[in-house]
């Protein structure tokens, strides 16, 4: 299992992947207006720390979805859902690109989240991930990864779902080139295959203006600050989430199969995948359910 995987992959993303600075699309009070409501959402995260852990298992989940969801509309970024999400629990697996995937994931499913040991000591966040039951995993620790697993095996076996961005780190997503080494970690698909829990693959990714763009990544020696400041500054950016085929492992299927099976549906092939059962790899694909409707969860508009 430690061969799987000390998450410390880097991708080749750089300054050179960003769209060229230009003037803010709005204008200085609109940015100031952005900017006290993301921070009012964030003292609302206090309170909402302290009370999820009171609330029951629903009631939870849709606090934490209503939180994601106002911090987006905060922001100004549009959320468009396309396919719907399987009931049961699962293993939710996403491209990475930006900060801004983690609010995408929890406004569409508030699954716990897999994250690095550093997050809980981010003020607020880390108060509010914890709360949330987010499983915290420590990088500089490769001998802890099989105990990571079993938490989130653990978590599956007890009817939640869990969120992972098994590419480790994030990437413009314009140029394989750009891709984090490896692709997807295999690691955590064990844990799905242990808990006998379905995988499905988010496919994230932004439009700015209309056009695929890389305005929200989150890249290199870049700050956190910086990434924000073009998102405040942002008058037409979207956020899709596409929820790919449910993959059902197998008993005793291969957790690299798994991943790969998992990251082409992320990255290639179309939502609407046959279904199949593939031998060599113990995973069965099913199709998904028909997209929502536009006014439904497709085409939702979040934008403040």
């Amino acid at each position: 299992m430690t061969g799987d995987g000390l998450w410390r992959p880097a991708s080749g993303c750089g300054p050179g992947c960003l769209p060229e600075a230009t003037a803010p699309d709005v204008s200085l009070p609109r940015r100031v207006g952005r900017l006290l409501g993301v921070l009012g959402m964030l003292l609302a995260g206090v309170g909402l720390a302290a009370l999820l852990p009171l609330l029951p298992a629903r009631d939870r989940r849709a606090a934490l979805r209503g939180w994601a969801r106002g911090t987006l509309r905060a922001l100004g970024v549009r959320l468009m859902v396309r396919g719907r999400l399987p009931r049961p629990r699962a293993l939710l697996v996403a491209n990475h690109l930006s900060w801004l995937d983690v609010l995408a994931v929890l406004a569409v499913s508030p699954a716990r989240m897999l994250a690095k040991r550093e997050v809980r000591d981010w003020p607020v966040v880390g108060a509010l991930a914890a709360a949330a039951g987010t499983v915290f995993v420590d990088r500089s620790r490769p001998r802890d990864l099989p105990a990571t697993v079993g938490r989130v095996a653990a978590a599956l076996r007890a009817g939640h779902s869990v969120a992972v961005f098994p590419e480790g780190t994030t990437w413009c997503g314009a140029a394989a080139g750009c891709r984090p080494g490896r692709g997807f970690r295999p690691a955590m698909f064990q844990a799905a295959v242990d808990a006998g829990a379905p995988v499905v693959p988010l496919r994230l990714g932004y439009r700015y203006a209309g056009d695929p763009s890389t305005l929200p990544a989150f890249l290199g020696e870049e700050t956190l600050w910086e990434s924000v400041r073009r998102v405040l500054s942002a008058r037409d950016l979207t956020v899709a989430v596409t929820v790919a085929a449910a993959l059902h492992p197998a008993t005793g299927a291969d957790r690299r199969m798994l991943a790969r099976a998992a990251e082409s549906a992320t990255h290639l092939t179309p939502v609407r995948a046959p279904a199949r059962r593939s031998t060599a790899t113990g995973v069965r694909i099913v199709r998904p359910v028909a997209p929502l409707p536009v006014g439904a969860e497709a085409g939702l508009d979040l934008v403040a």
